[in-house]
């Protein structure tokens, strides 16, 4: 009954002719605190010659690289022609399929989809606001995925403004040029805030949801300068118009990149804090980046879209891990992080990728590939078999950029790069780039080949000469645990319970697993890693007793010393004119 009045709903609002576009939808939310969102999409059959026409429901959204099967939330799947019963059945785990008679012009197919999963990844309702990825919402016709389609939008009655970057042509109705674009649209419905503002006189706009504490002129200004520094990479501003979603809550869920839009996630306190309010303009560095490197600046294999099935390729390392990278480039250029503390972090990023196991047992392209199957589905022994594209790209992509400076005596850098692919595949060819194009584009800003680099670094899982690379730019490059005596047991604890165990360390080759808990040690409670080591030194062998599964078991553990590094980049005394040089390419004036 509730389904039916839906429908009638939708054949009202609709009207009975059929626009220019062959596919429509409407979203309805007439009980928000149900979480469901109804949906009409309306069909033009009138060309079709086969017995059947299929709807598909997307398994994966663009740019979070993970089958989530968003099928999975559609109930109800009904169809009607004219107020008559149309037979739909599904064929498969996504796929509806409608039977077709001779005569049939219009469907309305009405189904609802569940959605109470706040992320930027997923869709979420409630009677406070509402938010839509598409592609977990709605379904799509194959046949009609390269033109155009509409979408209206019903906001619940307490709800006052929708916000996406699709084309608007009156009130809450919306015009895509094709499937891609649709599903690449992002939109916010209730009663946020919206500003407004300019970025070298593109349109650009802030849909701010959520309560929290910030100075919005502040805020906006600072936007504007992040927004100004990243076009300075390309050069050129793809777009002419973009909106921030920004989701304030009480724990943030990252970002999502869009083709004229992205969905920020963040801390609702995360602007109280100089960090956390690094962390934002960070976060929205990245996602805006992203408007070249991976919209536009793109491997082959990420788009058109395969919307049902994986979608590999080798280069998530550059296309999100040296993004990462560019974010902290974008943020040090602007002045919001000072210099020192930007490369003080940088030394902190290289030790975290070195002293991951991982990361000298798959490479970056490897990571990439498997990002299907690893990246977002991690278990205990993750940090001894991959690395996270993101982390190894974002180091990846400064040793790259300090490579191409030197190599050109200071003037090229990786922004040339972006330029080179931007404007030779994007605008000139207007496709993605293939492995080894991305390979030749380094290879002709720095003026060398860029081969050797490639098989060791982005193919191979051989660590860079960090040492001899910074020297070039007048830092010296150390090691604070080198030659030090420093115990290391080889796993990570909570609560008395081992959450992780370094490969090949002491607590690997005692014995000990992940998920034990550890009772006593030497015959003494338990107190914690560092109370444990704090009268202990390399050799000691400790008798840990633990309980796995229950039962009490008793290992010897012989201390090891520590693999783990801790870097430190620190300017030389009188650093020479030629390095100067290349430091000023690399950080700028500030």
């Amino acid at each position: 009954m509730y389904l039916k009045k839906f429908a009638f709903i939708s054949l009202f609002f609709l009207g009975f002719e059929l626009s220019a576009a062959p596919i429509k939808h409407l979203i309805q939310m007439s009980n928000p605190q149900s979480h469901y969102f109804e949906v009409t999409t309306t069909l033009d059959v009138s060309k079709e010659t086969a017995k059947y026409i299929d709807l598909k429901m997307a398994a994966w959204t663009p740019g979070s690289y993970l089958i989530r099967e968003f099928a999975r939330n559609v109930e109800q799947v009904q169809a009607n022609a004219q107020g008559n019963a149309v037979s739909i059945s599904k064929v498969s785990k996504n796929t509806w399929r409608i039977a077709l008679k001779p005569g049939l012009k219009q469907i309305q197919v009405n189904y609802l989809v569940y959605a109470y999963e706040l992320s930027v990844r997923t869709s979420f309702l409630d009677d406070v606001h509402g938010y839509i990825n598409p592609a977990s919402v709605l379904m799509y016709a194959p046949q009609f995925a390269k033109g155009p389609q509409e979408l209206s939008i019903i906001p619940h009655k307490d709800f006052k403004k929708v916000s996406t970057a699709l084309k608007n042509v009156g009130g809450f109705n919306y015009l895509a040029k094709d499937l891609d674009e649709l599903i690449d649209s992002p939109i916010e419905i209730g009663n946020h805030k919206v500003w407004d503002f300019k970025v070298n006189n593109i349109p650009h706009q802030i849909a701010f949801f959520g309560q929290t504490k910030v100075d919005s002129v502040k805020f906006i200004a600072d936007v504007t300068k992040m927004a100004q520094e990243a076009q300075n990479v390309v050069g050129a501003h793809p777009c002419d118009h973009y909106l921030f979603i920004m989701h304030n809550i009480q724990r943030g869920t990252g970002g999502l990149e869009h083709l004229y839009s992205t969905t920020c996630s963040v801390s609702r306190n995360a602007y109280d804090t100089p960090k956390g309010y690094q962390g934002v303009l960070s976060l929205l560095a990245h996602e805006y980046f992203h408007l070249w490197n991976v919209k536009r600046i793109r491997p082959m294999a990420l788009g058109p879209f395969d919307y049902e099935n994986e979608n590999y390729t080798h280069n998530l390392w550059f296309s999100e891990g040296i993004t990462d990278y560019m974010a902290d480039v974008i943020t040090q250029r602007m002045g919001l992080v000072p210099t020192d503390a930007y490369i003080q972090n940088l030394a902190v990023e290289i030790a975290n990728v070195e002293n991951t196991p991982g990361s000298h047992v798959e490479s970056a392209a490897g990571a990439s590939w498997d990002a299907w199957i690893k990246y977002y589905r991690p278990n205990e022994n993750s940090r001894n078999s991959t690395i996270s594209y993101y982390e190894k790209g974002s180091i990846l992509g400064g040793v790259l950029n300090m490579w191409i400076i030197s190599q050109t005596k200071g003037t090229k850098s990786i922004d040339d790069v972006f330029k080179l692919l931007y404007q030779t595949y994007y605008l000139k060819q207007g496709r993605g780039f293939t492995d080894a194009e991305l390979e030749n584009a380094f290879s002709t800003v720095a003026g060398t080949s860029a081969a050797t680099f490639f098989k060791e670094h982005i193919y191979g899982v051989k660590s860079p000469d960090y040492a001899g690379m910074f020297n070039q730019f007048g830092y010296a490059w150390t090691d604070a645990n080198a030659g030090k005596s420093l115990p290391f047991l080889g796993f990570n604890v909570n609560v008395g319970r081992i959450t992780s165990i370094y490969k090949a360390g002491p607590a690997f080759a005692a014995g000990l697993n992940v998920g034990d808990e550890i009772v006593q040690v030497n015959q003494v409670d338990f107190a914690g890693v560092d109370k444990l080591l704090a009268d202990k030194k390399v050799g000691d062998v400790l008798k840990f007793r633990v309980k796995r599964d229950g039962i009490e078991r008793t290992f010897d553990l012989t201390i090891g010393q520590t693999p783990l590094k801790s870097f430190a980049i620190q300017s030389v005394e009188k650093p020479s004119e030629a390095q100067l040089k290349l430091r000023h390419k690399w950080l700028g004036g500030n």
